[in-house]
């Protein structure tokens, strides 16, 4: 865990992937209970540290978490990212080339429990969602292209959904079609950047997560 922005009410970390944002069924340690260490830790903080989870990165993806440090700020925080209103920006390495440049995706997910997984169709259908988002290619090695994702919508495993629908699944996700898992069990999708307008103080955020050390991230001319 890397602290990239802190303040009185918030907190932004860059998480590793292999982490879980919030507790769950394994029992491993979340970035939550990390994040609340460092703070009472770091303020000497007598009993329970409050920090609110305003949204969650899949375990695999690495980058930027955003956290409420005070219970005022958590409620408008979580309508924030609910409205839209938090621009989010990722970084996904594909090893096949869209066929477009730069586009948006449109398309209408369902949803598996079981599986834990998202189907992507191009119209709707039973308890299906919408979801959007804008792509384009910002970077290309040898074998692989780095594309940027803006995410007009927040669903379920949308973004590597929606890439491998195109035929573009993210490099070492296997569940969305990848050829290959990467030797640390991560996918090659980051939460790069992270911009909003600060919910108590009214100042311009804007965040941005550090590359992955993975040499990969770092062959594309792009830092």
């Amino acid at each position: 865990m890397q602290v990239i922005y802190e303040d009185n009410h918030i907190i932004i970390v860059s998480k590793r992937s292999g982490e879980i944002v919030q507790g769950d069924k394994t029992g491993d340690e979340p970035l939550s209970d990390t994040v609340k260490a460092y703070i009472k830790e770091k303020y000497q903080k007598p009993g329970n540290v409050f920090l609110g989870v305003v949204h969650r990165l899949d375990r695999p993806v690495s980058g930027l978490v955003c956290f409420a440090r005070t219970s005022k700020a958590l409620p408008r925080l979580n309508d924030m990212f609910r409205n839209g209103d938090v621009h989010k920006t990722y970084w996904a390495i594909v090893q096949n080339k869209p066929s477009q440049a730069e586009g948006t995706l449109e398309h209408w997910l369902v949803r598996n429990e079981k599986q834990n997984k998202s189907y992507a169709y191009t119209c709707e259908r039973p308890q299906s969602k919408k979801a959007v988002l804008k792509y384009r290619v910002i970077g290309q090695s040898d074998r692989y292209y780095l594309l940027e994702v803006n995410l007009l919508t927040g669903r379920h495993h949308q973004i590597r959904c929606q890439l491998a629908a195109i035929g573009c699944p993210i490099k070492g996700d296997l569940k969305y079609g990848a050829r290959r898992s990467n030797p640390d069990g991560s996918i090659s999708l980051l939460s790069r950047k992270m911009e909003f307008v600060h919910p108590v103080s009214k100042e311009n955020i804007s965040v941005t997560a550090p590359l992955p050390d993975d040499p990969l991230w770092h062959c594309f001319g792009v830092e």
